[in-house]
């Protein structure tokens, strides 16, 4: 008998229809010689402090830091959770396979295997590694089993995360509420949430102390176009109305006007974070939102694995493209004009070097009929985006024109979509980049050294804040460890120092959202007075540093790889808590 562990009740099902476990039992499915069970996230934890010593259950700043001779695990205390895992237990025990079909990633393979780690397994394990829950998925999944094995380096980055998550939150969370909690007030501290705390912190400081200042700009209009001068703003109205005087003076004259066609690439397919990015942009929906709709559609068997990190798909799945494009049929106006061509292969598209356990997400050839408005939403997101890495590149026109009245310098610029290419697929929009388009001029032909009279004037403004974040560019900060990246390809590089990883950075958000930490003010996010306390508070530089933290997820995702050491992980980071403690002891004064 081989026994089929899933993630939920609901993907045990589908497994247990696709192998022919039909008869439901409790807690599990039975027949063909299978027996399939199901976890529900976590059914075990880490120990807590108080599991290796009764007398670290209470905070006290002498206990500090907290180090296990050895890590543990157990059940969490629910009686849901003790019987589903007794179910599990008995499954196992009475076996010759075990097949892990849990969520095909680090946190899933976490969970699965505490869980055979927590049932003394000595069955020989197996893994099952799919990318959607599609029929056919799921049978090429089973044709395809690897051992458990080849995913040791994934449970190993898995276990050393959550290892390190323990040390550093227990231990900086006993410590500074300790040293300078009030009564009843716990400072939480964590390895991810307070650096991401600090850049929303950094940002509400930098708004709260702008003073907006008055600046005037010099204008004309020639020919029905505004032209701007290219001087640095003046700061007082006198010193404008002076150039206004001189403006009026002088003729206006064209010194350069040079157009060039180029192009716009393709957008990247989606990974998690660019979803979340896009839906929180257009729909405002949270990340937390984003990711629980678009796991949902994933395991509706609309779209594939969702946490994802790449934008990139296997060259193997070239040739499915037409058979998905085929059966999306909510949008045959847009497939047609592909599928009347071969696929191209393109390298901006399939690229095995930059897929690792999963590829991006696309829809699969599974086409919904009705879903909620969010879902929907999303879906079409994903959908669109599919079909917009295999139109032609959009063919632009860039016209620059400079001008010349006196001494001063004008320009203006425009652009034309002569082709709109992957814009069809977008027609509302204008723009790819993340700020709002402005209103683009149309420009009348210009020839050099024509001259004629303009109409100058005056331009008051004032200068702006820096912007609040929204949960768009927080998770964009998140992704690139605080750098402001607009480039594809240079966040890409950027990735693997990224703080958090694409799955969990939702609940980073929501988590500061719970602590009140961060609220929402419309579409922005402001830290909390509570929030300022708290990074204010923390004095160590090595908690708040986004790009330290980005430093450790580096370190994560290389022992992913076999290419560090958990063992020295695990090693770096209590040597950390030890001298965060000392520091933190022996500071005197009580903030």
């Amino acid at each position: 008998m081989k026994v089929c562990i899933a993630e939920k009740p609901s993907v045990a099902k589908d497994i247990a229809q696709v192998i022919g476990a039909t008869v439901r039992m409790d807690g599990y499915y039975e027949g063909n010689g299978y027996r399939v069970t199901w976890t529900f996230g976590h059914l075990c934890t880490l120990k807590e402090p108080h599991d290796y010593m009764p007398t670290w259950k209470s905070w006290q700043l002498a206990h500090l830091p907290i180090i296990p001779p050895s890590f543990g695990i157990k059940l969490i205390s629910n009686k849901g959770v003790e019987k589903q895992f007794s179910i599990i237990e008995r499954l196992v025990a009475d076996c010759d396979e075990v097949i892990n079909c849990g969520d095909a990633g680090q946190e899933g393979e976490l969970i699965q295997r505490w869980v055979l780690l927590k049932t003394r397994c000595k069955a020989p394990v197996k893994r099952l590694w799919i990318s959607s829950l599609t029929e056919a998925a799921i049978r090429e999944g089973f044709s395809k089993l690897r051992p458990a094995a080849d995913y040791d380096n994934l449970y190993a980055a898995g276990s050393a995360r959550a290892m390190g998550d323990w040390l550093l939150g227990i231990n900086a969370t006993r410590l500074f509420t300790t040293k300078y909690g009030t009564e009843r007030s716990v400072l939480s501290i964590g390895r991810v949430q307070t650096p991401t705390l600090a850049m929303l912190v950094q940002r509400q400081k930098e708004i709260n102390a702008f003073k907006p200042e008055d600046y005037w700009e010099l204008k004309t209009t020639y020919r029905d176009t505004v032209f701007v001068a290219t001087i640095a703003r003046l700061e007082t109205a006198e010193r404008a109305e002076k150039g206004l005087e001189y403006l009026q003076g002088h003729t206006f004259e064209i010194v350069s006007a040079e157009t060039r066609e180029g192009t716009e690439r393709n957008p990247r397919l989606y990974d998690l974070t660019s979803l979340q990015v896009d839906a929180n942009k257009k729909y405002s929906l949270s990340a937390d939102d984003t990711l629980k709709h678009i796991q949902a559609l994933y395991e509706k068997k609309f779209v594939t694995y969702p946490r994802v990190d790449t934008t990139y798909l296997s060259e193997d799945l070239h040739q499915q493209v037409p058979g998905i494009l085929g059966s999306m049929k909510h949008y045959k106006a847009l497939t047609a004009p592909i599928l009347q061509e071969p696929i191209p292969k393109s390298k901006a598209v399939f690229n095995d070097s930059k897929v690792t356990d999963h590829h991006a997400i696309i829809p699969t050839d599974v086409s919904p009929e009705t879903l909620p408005l969010d879902e929907k939403r999303v879906y079409d997101l994903v959908a669109r985006r599919f079909l917009a890495v295999f139109y032609p590149a959009c063919k632009v026109s860039n016209t620059t024109v400079e001008g010349r009245a006196g001494t001063v310098p004008f320009r203006v610029s425009g652009k034309q979509i002569l082709e709109p290419g992957w814009r069809t697929i977008y027609p509302k929009e204008t723009k790819k980049t993340d700020s709002p388009a402005d209103d683009e001029q149309e420009i009348p032909l210009f020839e050099v050294g024509e001259q004629g009279p303009h109409m100058p004037f005056i331009h008051k403004g004032r200068t702006k804040a820096p912007k609040a974040y929204t949960e768009a560019t927080l998770l964009r900060a998140m992704e690139t460890a605080g750098k402001h990246v607009d480039d594809d390809e240079v966040r890409d590089l950027l990735k693997e120092n990224g703080i958090g990883r694409p799955s969990t950075r939702a609940n980073i958000i929501e988590t500061l959202f719970k602590r009140k930490y961060i609220e929402r003010q419309k579409r922005k996010l402001v830290a909390t007075q509570t929030g300022i306390n708290l990074i204010d508070t923390i004095q160590n530089e090595l908690l708040k540093s986004a790009e330290l933290t980005g430093a450790w997820e580096r370190k994560l995702r290389l022992i992913e790889k076999g290419e560090y050491g958990a063992a020295q992980f695990k090693e770096e980071l209590i040597a950390m808590v030890f001298q965060l403690t000392s520091e933190v002891k022996q500071h005197k004064n009580h903030l």
